[in-house]
């Protein structure tokens, strides 16, 4: 399941950035489970690309959850993880997911805001309806693009980036992930996977001030996500 450098997605390369579609599995950095993240795959990639002696430099811009698959953007310089990082802060990266859900939804496209709380413990979000202590205020925008039998494929628009934002806010809504067990979807996929994935980004260049627009190919051989496509 892990990834090696040899079947790396690279969906945008540069000087300055990488642009990886993660696999659902895969962790981007190391935590204590001890199994190889891909920001090293990432480093062997291109020591190994571009021959390069000693230490890659590689700064991990932000994360996606394990089970989650899509884009993930690196830093290859620290000039441009440090630019990437004030423009994650001001919110001038622009994420879009898409995510399939139970059942179908009244309410075609919608806006949802919650209070989040996360409970380090289980490594859990709670969300609720109003601001409690140590809660942080999460704002996603959906939209229904295709509805299956069972399900719905969401596109949605985050305005804050909270732990299991999306996750978290459609389980409060009666329609949880597909696959995603620990926020009450009935059943986990075969693979650990969640049916979750980052499906597009836009944002400025760090460095050359380009617009760079990228989309992540679905996940393949999976029935769900080829209904979606």
């Amino acid at each position: 399941m892990h990834s090696n450098k040899d079947n790396l997605l690279v969906l945008h390369e540069d000087n300055h950035i990488i642009i990886i579609n993660k696999r659902a599995g895969d962790i981007v950095q190391g935590d204590k489970t001890g199994d190889k993240p891909l920001s090293d795959v990432v480093k062997e990639y291109i020591k190994e690309k571009y021959n390069k002696p000693g230490n890659v430099f590689l700064g991990t811009v932000h994360r996606l959850d394990r089970p989650t698959s899509g884009i993930v953007i690196f830093a290859r310089t620290s000039k441009a993880l440090e630019r990437l990082n004030k423009m994650l802060r001001e919110k001038s990266i622009k994420k879009t997911y898409f995510a399939v859900i139970k059942d179908k939804l009244k309410r075609k496209e919608n806006t949802l805001i919650n209070f989040l709380k996360k409970n380090p413990k289980n490594n859990k979000s709670k969300a609720f309806p109003k601001e409690i202590e140590g809660s942080k205020k999460a704002i996603l925008h959906y939209k229904v693009i295709k509805e299956l039998t069972n399900y719905s494929l969401l596109e949605i628009d985050l305005e804050t980036g909270r732990h299991h934002q999306i996750r978290c806010q459609l389980s409060t809504i009666g329609h949880p992930i597909k696959g995603d067990l620990k926020y009450g979807f009935a059943r986990s996929n075969k693979n650990g996977s969640i049916h979750l994935h980052a499906r597009k980004i836009s944002f400025t260049h760090p460095v050359n001030k380009e617009l760079i627009e990228v989309t992540a190919p679905l996940p393949k051989n999976d029935p769900i996500w080829d209904a979606c496509n």
